[in-house]
Formats: C-alpha cells, sequence, structure tokens
C-alpha cells in the first residue's frame, strides 16, 4: 500500500492551485500514494478539488471578519469543531504526513497533526508569514518558502528556499499567441494588456478600469483583456450595458479557464500581488504592474510586490495611487520597450518551475 498524504488550506486561487500541484508531483514521483485534501466548506476548494481529481473534506471554518464583530462570536467553537473534525478526519485516513498550504483550513488540520505526532509541512507561499503559520512552524518538521529572509519568522534549521508551486499548464505559452489572440477575438497587430485581479476577483481594481473606460476605447494600437471576477462580473457587464460603454478592444471575462492563453495573448500585464500569481508571472517574463491589495492579512501582497520591485522585476503602485494612475502608467510603460524589457529580463530571474516536485519529495522524506 502507498504512504497517505493529507493537504489541508485553500480559500483562494492563491492556496488552491499550489496545494494541487503538490498533489499531482506526488502522484508522478509516488503513483501508488493517497492523497486527501482538507479545505474550508463553501470556499474555492471544495469546487476546484475534485475537478482536479481528488477527494476533499470540508472543515466548518473561517477567518476574522474585520468587519463583523458579531461573525466573529462564533469562531471559537467553529475551531473546536473543526479541530475534534480534523482529528478524527487524520484517524480514520490513517495519514502519514500532512501539508499545510495557508488559508482557513491549513490551521486546525495542522495543529490536530501536531498533537498527534503527525510529520507536518508548511509551504508559505508569501514574503511575510502570518500569525497562524508562524505558530505552526515551531512543530512543523519542514517550511518551504518561495522568498528569502524567512527565519525572520521561522527556525532557520526547518526552512528551505524553494519557490512556489504554479500550474503547469497556465505558464506553458511557448507558440500560443496567434491562438490566443484567436480566441480572445484580437488583432495581431495591436499590443495587449491583460488586468487580472487575483482568482476572485478585485472590486477596486474593476472600478479603477470602468472609471477610464471611455479611454481606453479610443486606443487604436492598444487591446484588453479584463478578468473582473465572478463575484463582480455581472455588475460590471450591467453598468457597462447600461451606459453602451463595452468597447470593442475591451474584453470582459468573469473568469479565466486557460490563463495559458491569456498570458501568451498579453504584452503587459496588471495584477494583483498574490503569491501564486506572482510565482506564475516569474515564469510566464511578461513585463509586470503590481496592484497589492491592502485587504490582506498582514498586507502581505504589498511585501510580495516590494520584493519584486526592488530587484527592478516589476513596478508597483499603491491601492491609494492606483486610482489616479494604473491605466496611465501602463500605457506610458507598454509605449516603453526598454523598460518592458529589463522588466521581462529581470522577473524571468526569479522564476522556479520545480518547486511542486521540490516540495514533494520533501513531503515524502518526512514518511519513515
Amino acid at each position: 500500500m502507498g504512504h497517505r498524504v493529507i493537504i489541508s488550506g485553500g480559500g483562494t486561487g492563491g492556496h488552491v492551485f499550489p496545494a494541487i500541484a503538490i498533489a499531482n508531483a506526488l502522484r508522478r514521483i509516488a503513483p501508488d500514494i493517497e492523497i486527501l485534501f482538507v479545505g474550508a466548506n463553501g470556499r474555492m476548494e471544495m469546487e476546484r478539488v475534485p475537478e482536479a481529481g481528488y477527494k476533499i473534506v470540508g472543515l466548518d471554518i473561517q477567518g476574522i471578519d474585520r468587519n463583523s464583530l458579531l461573525k466573529n462570536l462564533t469562531l471559537p467553537f467553529k475551531l473546536i469543531n473543526s479541530l475534534i473534525k480534523a482529528r478524527k478526519t487524520i484517524k480514520e485516513f490513517n495519514a502519514d504526513a500532512a501539508v499545510g498550504v495557508g488559508g482557513f483550513a491549513s490551521g486546525p488540520l495542522l495543529m490536530a497533526a501536531n498533537n498527534m505526532g503527525i510529520p507536518t509541512l508548511i509551504q508559505e507561499q508569501n514574503s511575510y508569514a502570518g500569525v497562524t503559520n508562524k505558530s505552526l512552524g515551531k512543530k512543523a518538521k519542514k517550511i518551504c518558502v518561495a522568498y528569502e529572509g524567512m527565519d525572520t519568522f521561522f527556525p532557520a534549521e526547518k526552512i528551505m528556499l524553494t519557490g512556489n508551486p504554479i500550474r503547469r499548464d497556465s505558464v506553458a505559452i511557448e507558440g500560443k499567441r496567434e491562438f490566443a489572440l484567436q480566441i480572445f477575438g484580437l488583432q495581431p497587430q495591436k499590443k495587449t494588456i491583460l488586468i487580472i485581479g487575483g482568482s476572485l476577483g478585485a472590486k477596486q481594481m474593476n472600478g479603477y478600469v470602468l472609471d477610464v473606460i471611455h479611454e481606453l476605447g479610443e486606443k487604436d494600437d492598444v487591446q484588453f483583456i479584463w478578468q473582473t471576477g465572478k463575484t463582480y462580473y455581472e455588475d460590471m457587464e450591467r453598468m457597462l450595458k447600461m451606459d453602451r460603454l463595452i468597447p470593442g478592444n475591451v474584453k470582459v471575462k468573469p473568469f479565466l479557464d486557460r490563463m495559458d492563453l491569456a498570458y501568451a495573448a498579453a504584452d503587459l500585464i496588471i495584477s494583483r500581488a498574490g503569491a501564486g500569481t506572482i510565482s506564475e508571472l516569474c515564469v510566464v517574463g511578461k513585463p509586470v504592474i503590481l496592484v497589492p491589495s491592502p485587504n490582506v492579512a498582514e498586507d502581505h501582497q504589498t511585501k510580495n510586490a516590494q520584493a519584486l520591485a526592488a530587484k527592478n522585476a516589476a513596478v508597483m503602485i499603491s491601492e491609494a495611487d492606483a486610482r489616479d494612475t494604473m491605466m496611465y502608467v501602463a500605457l506610458e510603460l507598454l509605449a516603453d520597450e526598454a523598460k518592458c524589457a529589463s522588466l521581462s529580463a529581470e522577473i524571468q530571474k526569479m522564476a522556479r518551475l520545480d518547486a511542486d516536485e521540490v516540495i514533494a519529495k520533501e513531503v515524502l522524506k518526512l514518511i519513515k
């Protein structure tokens, strides 16, 4: 019988997709391995993980709601129940090791595993570790990180610099530009700007695009792919149609199922600064403008973006400045071929394609 590994976490694509990448790598290395996911009920992983061919168990757990004190009153009870269910799941599955990738379910599952003597591995995607992972790191056997200097948060002897696992199919863009432009209904003689707000979309970024949609429509030599996120798509589409504002050179999409085609079509990318997205952008190697979301734990997206900007591998625009400058900076940068070439060269230096397999091998080393 093969080894049995539990992978926990999720909430956003930045956690879900690396988790699936690790699972796929484990299967490639050890085909007889048994893998079970543990996620949070109602979150993205409960849909995406089964689509990828894996079983998943859901915990009734949530994060702290900064806007509602009332909703937070149930958190202690949910945590206790999640710990009980996590312990039961580990025991029934007879897990040999547990992996946490971040997200709501990762905490209870790894806490339970640590208390049961099951070896654990943390995959920390960001340049700034959150409170939960810092606590879990004290008992974890191995901590795989994507940035240097993480010994500020974790015991140095446990750290391994691996980079973040990425969706390999999403970054396989070679030779796909012509087909990608056809799929999106774009013109090959024009340059293309891709605007992505993360797997769930970004309300503020959508607003910044909407504010200048008239001007974007007047650009004869530039076209746009704008991913709004499923949550905001209907509102954006309604506002655009109501004012008859959808220009022919702006392609509005709720979600991009084929990120490889979106990346292949793009000459410049505007993006949030989630760790998973940044790891993909490094491999894709296109010039990037990062607009970090301030509405995340420990403001980790700003720190992720700063890590790239400090190496001249990306342009960073703060949320405070983005409304007035985001699209104008993008258009100005697109016209500066030398700057685009420099950004492209520097971001590619940070690319790691093998993180999934390196991490998978570390997981297997934990199993005696």
